[in-house]
């Protein structure tokens, strides 16, 4: 087994999250709904427009794999961190909320002198987030900042699209899937930014190398992505880019496609009122369900959910606690058992165990009475109706 169920690379970031009207992007020129880089000069010209709502912003530690890496963590599973921050306030905060959470990271050593990178997150009563992003020392990572060991340890490295904007940070994270792909380590990308898409087309190409396991997009990425406004079409390119992706839609849920089969996934109903860290949640709890043996469906829905809960709520991630709470509410209080020859299948309700385990030649050991002692077989009736059979050759886990 893995040490790490996922590694992450991508820009550190501080975020201050501020309440707007969209009157005020519009005076300000800022472009709703996108991540938008800029200097020193334009973050504080913001900020001095923004004076009289600074006191009441909330302030947290973000970047989009640093978010997904911590949500991972938070549902249980370990993860490693990739990234660079200055010696400075915020760089301790940010090694804080890493640690805090459980994260490995590559942050031990002597930090440069600098600044720490900050995202300015401007939020409409429509609940959209509009991103203006001072990289700071983000700028700089690096290979310098790879852990080939912790890569080679890990089933998934997951790339920031974000560093698609830097000639450093693009170089580590194609440096990244190098070392994955020579390792047998799983390959997964987050399209992060439409912005992304459309403007360093040239670059996403590079990291996406031949083919990736597992992208992450929304719809506007992908129909970028595929340069086109039809979805049929973007599915079809995504197709030809990675072996899995799934598609976030907003309101209309997501789509999942494991290699085989496309599944509509629903949109959880909940009065949004911050989208900042929806997708990173996303990607975090679809990571985290996989790992653990959950089919893209299974991990689709839960991610859906943990999405629904964090865009009810101001932050890009949720109060230390739901994150168990949350995992036992969906998928259990159960650990799932793991042998060489695990194969695992989902029981929805209405299935029998012992059609399954009939097909598959393998017997249940749960206890006498749960089996039928004419067959040998497992009997629907003794377990939960999420109840995950584990296909190692005796060992059903509730």
């Amino acid at each position: 087994m893995k040490k790490y169920k996922a590694y992450g690379i991508g820009a550190a970031l501080v975020d201050t999250e501020i309440k707007v009207q969209d009157h005020e992007l519009a005076q300000m020129n800022v472009k709703k709904g996108l991540m938008t880089l800029v200097d020193e000069t334009r973050r504080r010209e913001l900020l001095d427009h923004l004076d009289g709502h600074l006191v009441k912003a909330s302030h947290a530690s973000g970047g989009s794999a640093g978010n997904s890496m911590i949500a991972t963590a938070q549902f249980g599973a370990r993860t490693f961190m990739s990234c660079k921050v200055a010696n400075d306030a915020d760089g301790d905060i940010y090694i804080a909320d890493l640690e805090a959470a459980g994260v490995d990271h590559c942050l031990n050593g002597d930090r440069a002198a600098g600044t720490t990178g900050k995202c300015l997150v401007l939020i409409t009563p429509d609940a959209e987030r509009s991103m203006n992003t001072y990289l700071g020392i983000s700028e700089t990572l690096s290979t310098e900042q790879l852990d080939a060991d912790a890569i080679a340890a890990s089933e998934y490295v997951y790339l920031e699209g974000y560093l698609v904007t830097s000639p450093t940070g693009r170089a580590a994270a194609i440096k990244a899937r190098e070392i994955a792909e020579a390792a047998g380590v799983k390959t997964a990308l987050s399209f992060s930014d439409p912005g992304m898409v459309e403007y360093f087309r040239e670059g996403i190409t590079e990291m996406v190398g031949k083919r990736l396991d597992l992208v992450f997009c929304n719809e506007d990425e992908a129909l970028g992505w595929a340069q086109s406004d039809n979805l049929d079409v973007a599915v079809a390119t995504l197709k030809k880019t990675a072996e899995c992706f799934v598609i976030t839609r907003g309101g209309e849920g997501a789509l999942t496609y494991d290699g085989r089969t496309l599944t509509q996934i629903p949109a959880q109903k909940v009065l949004a009122v911050d989208t900042n860290g929806a997708g990173d949640m996303f990607a975090g709890a679809f990571l985290y369900a996989i790992t653990r043996g959950e089919d893209f469906p299974t991990a689709g829905r839960f991610a859906s959910l943990a999405a629904g809960r964090v865009v009810a709520s101001y932050g890009p991630r949720l109060p230390a606690a739901e994150y168990a709470a949350l995992r036992r509410e969906f998928l259990g209080s159960s650990t799932r058992q793991h042998c060489a020859a695990a194969r695992v299948c989902q029981l929805p309700p209405t299935s029998t165990i012992s059609a399954l385990m009939a097909s598959a030649g393998h017997w249940c050991t749960k206890s006498p009475s749960a089996r039928d002692h004419s067959t040998g077989l497992c009997s629907t009736d003794a377990f939960p109706s999420r109840s995950i059979l584990i296909m190692c050759g005796a060992t059903v886990a509730q």
